[in-house]
């Protein structure tokens, strides 16, 4: 065709949409609106920026639009001034090649619009602002410009501007699409696997973050052996590295890339060498028992710690031994501790009867014995001077616990959580519910404290046969187990108030068997190691 009429006019002062018709051999043209001729003789007819790329002149190579190609009901017909215009590095050949029009309001570009394969439009206004017309997100962009298997390889993006610059890089030799969105959906791979399928080899030159991972992993297991992740170094996405002007550093990228590997997989010596340097010191706080230290070193972070015994044995006036040692020894450790059976005032004052070495464990006995200022004194003390902190959970569930983990570890800093009994978390009554809640709780109290290098130590009631009650899951999923033995019926006090110490489950450091004794003392109400008692 020739003669192209009806189309926008360059003109800056006209603002006609279909009056201007223009030659493509001789390079000429008219506007019946304005009346002006293209060229103009003078310059008392500005253009439009976009008029000379449009309707180039005579003696200039077409540098974009095939403008013969639109016919009505095109894309053109939606804005009257829609050129290919080189944006963020992308030059004009590749928009074009993508068929990526840019719009103009006045003489500024404004917004691009992406085609889909369905024919569905993705609008994007600058500098980020999205608007979708007959868009449904389940198709991957440009894959309708490259044929099935018309490469070994294909690459894929997460933003259609990272698509062109891509494809630009690599030479506008390889097929490059985009994700429709961050989180694709499966509609997506269910329209677009076959087409995937066809190339030997699948790279992916995505953001590095979860969404990102979890697509990559999906896609693996479709194609195993065919994905690869093309690494971005300090870039976060193609276009930076188009920006940056490292074309050449983003093909040997491509060419460098490694088969895609999970997080949960370690195969490569970049991820073991991370593993060797990135993880955390084996850091454990010693309990001041001499001989529980010699098997478990101390109460280890990152752990999941159970304390196990029949009721009446004195499980929770150890943990509070163990609590008071953090407190009189390691200071500047935080930690959280709750003991459901007993009222946050008994949890404190029991505390407070360690460090004053005196029974203060109720108020009357404060008052009786006169020591209120000197009980004031040492909550001021423990309240500035150490890392002890109190929790509490009204409406106690599993779930609810493992988010206050979460809170005091990762917004107050606790190393070591404390709490008991285990099974008190989950107040069903159903037998084999609750089992399988304590079960499940397990499993994520154990997977938490690796997760976030916590100490979680806890206590869990034994039946008859001195298994845990209701879930034997719990001493499953715990690093450590320590078994509390005491005689209450002796027949002398001291054999009475005296609670062994044995390790039954040492996974930190493998050994196992008795480790020490505690007595107790009623004039105190507190714990102390036998020999340092005696």
């Amino acid at each position: 065709m020739a003669n192209i009429i009806h189309q926008p006019c360059p003109f800056v002062g006209c603002g006609s949409s279909d009056a201007f018709d223009y030659e493509d051999v001789m390079k000429i043209g008219t506007c019946r609106s304005c009346g002006t001729s293209y060229p103009a003789k003078t310059t008392k007819h500005p253009l439009h920026p976009w008029a000379k790329i449009k309707y180039p002149l005579k003696g200039m190579a077409p540098k974009n639009l095939n403008i013969d190609e639109y016919t009505e009901g095109d894309v053109l017909e939606v804005s009257s001034n829609g050129i290919y215009l080189e944006h963020r590095g992308i030059s004009h050949h590749t928009m074009q090649a993508y068929n990526c029009l840019s719009y103009f309001d006045g003489d500024t570009p404004n917004r691009h619009t992406y085609i889909y394969p369905d024919g569905g439009t993705k609008t994007r206004t600058f500098p980020k602002e999205f608007y979708v017309n007959k868009f449904k997100a389940d198709q991957l962009y440009g894959m309708n410009l490259f044929p099935a298997g018309s490469a070994e390889a294909v690459t894929i993006t997460e933003g259609e501007l990272d698509a062109m610059s891509a494809y630009q890089m690599l030479g506008s030799k390889y097929p490059v699409v985009s994700l429709p969105s961050a989180t694709p959906s499966k509609k997506l791979l269910e329209n677009c696997k076959d087409w995937l399928g066809s190339f030997k080899k699948i790279y992916l030159s995505l953001d590095a973050d979860d969404k990102a991972d979890k697509f990559a992993t999906t896609l693996m297991h479709l194609f195993p052996s065919r994905v690869f992740k093309v690494p971005h170094d300090k870039f976060k996405d193609a276009n930076e590295f188009l920006q940056a002007g490292c074309g050449e550093q983003y093909r040997k990228a491509w060419w460098s890339s490694g088969l895609y590997t999970p997080d949960n997989i370690y195969a490569t010596e970049e991820k073991f060498l991370e593993l060797l340097h990135d993880t955390p010191e084996h850091n454990y706080i010693p309990t001041g028992i001499e001989a529980l230290d010699e098997k478990i070193l101390g109460l280890m972070q990152g752990h999941f710690t159970v304390i196990k015994a029949p009721t009446g044995i004195g499980k929770s006036e150890f943990m509070r031994y163990l609590e008071y040692n953090f407190i009189s020894k390691h200071p500047e450790v935080r930690f959280a501790t709750w003991h459901l059976e007993e009222t946050k005032l008994r949890s404190l004052l029991g505390v407070v009867s360690y460090y004053l070495k005196d029974d203060l464990t109720r108020k009357d006995l404060i008052a009786k014995k006169g020591r209120m200022q000197d009980v004031e004194d040492a909550i001021k003390h423990i309240v500035h001077n150490t890392g002890y902190m109190q929790f509490h959970l009204d409406d106690a569930d599993a779930e609810t616990l493992v988010d206050q983990i979460r809170v005091l570890t990762q917004v107050y800093g606790c190393q070591y959580v404390f709490f008991e009994p285990i099974q008190d978390v989950v107040t069903i009554s159903n037998d084999d519910s609750k089992e399988a809640l304590l079960a499940d709780l397990s499993v994520r109290l154990s997977k938490l404290a690796a997760d976030l290098n916590v100490g979680i130590v806890t206590i869990g009631h034994t039946n008859d046969n001195g298994d845990f009650k209701y879930c034997r899951m719990i001493g499953q999923r715990a690093s450590v187990i320590i078994d509390l033995e005491r005689d209450k019926d002796a027949d002398n006090m001291v054999d009475r108030n005296t609670t062994t110490l044995i390790v039954k489950k040492n996974r930190p450091c493998g050994l196992e068997g008795k480790a020490g004794e505690l007595m107790f003392s009623g004039d105190t109400f507190t714990l102390s190691e036998k020999g340092s008692w005696e």
